[in-house]
């Protein structure tokens, strides 16, 4: 079984250092860690500036569907960029009817389509508070989730919690300009306000929670004995 996941940059390879100019400092997505924590083969059609649209229209989806077999599963992951185009590409609009089409074709490839909310942007406001940057694109992908019968991986649920959890100064090592703060190491000023693209500590531990609700899809711990069977036998 492969799983393929289709995104935006968020989910999207590494480049390898190309951005920050270190090689030790990579911009990556979630997805090119996520081989790391899960058994099974990913393949990783995620593009850097992608919308539901142009992913499509490029050819990505179709690079997809061509490689899909029966019993694979396709997690799906946009909305960064589709909230660039409201007219187009509306949350209840263009947006959903995409991500219907998408979760259609996977299914009729007798694969399993898994929907995702978008990571969310860590954006602190002056209160110290982490903003909501993704208006209604998140609660668009679950409410396709309940209509369609799919399972939704909400990451932006996860990466609020991971952002706050943290707090504003320490989260900032799951991106780039954190990462490099900490090293000494100066980035420019496009990079030092990007806290959208993770470097290598964020992409792991989204990755890492996408792979566990994987394990959860697929029913992985469900026949071991509950530990508190064998405590109340003692």
């Amino acid at each position: 079984m492969t799983i393929h996941l289709a995104g935006d940059s968020t989910v999207a390879p590494t480049d390898h250092g190309a951005t920050s100019g270190r090689p030790d400092l990579p911009l990556l997505g979630w997805g090119d860690e996520l081989g790391r924590f899960i058994g099974e083969a990913v393949s990783n059609r995620a593009v850097g500036g992608a919308t539901t649209k142009s992913f499509r229209e490029e050819g990505h989806w179709d690079q997809i569907t061509a490689q899909l077999e029966a019993g694979d599963t396709v997690v799906i992951q946009f909305g960064h960029n589709d909230q660039k185009e409201p007219d187009q590409l509306a949350a209840d609009g263009g947006y959903r009817r995409r991500l219907t089409e998408f979760v259609t074709e996977v299914r009729r490839a007798e694969a399993r389509p898994v929907l995702a909310t978008s990571v969310e942007r860590r954006m602190f406001d002056e209160a110290g508070e982490l903003r909501y940057s993704h208006g209604p694109y998140p609660a668009a992908v679950r409410a396709l989730g309940r209509e369609l019968d799919v399972p939704v991986i909400d990451l932006q649920v996860f990466t609020r919690w991971l952002y706050t959890s943290l707090g504003e100064a320490d989260s900032a090592a799951l991106f780039v300009h954190g990462a490099a703060a900490a090293r000494g190491i100066e980035v420019d000023d496009k990079l030092a306000k990007d806290n959208t693209h993770f470097t290598t500590a964020g992409a792991e531990a989204v990755a890492r929670f996408v792979a566990e609700s994987l394990h959860v899809l697929d029913g992985v711990g469900d026949d071991a004995e509950p530990a508190g069977l064998a405590i109340a036998r003692q």
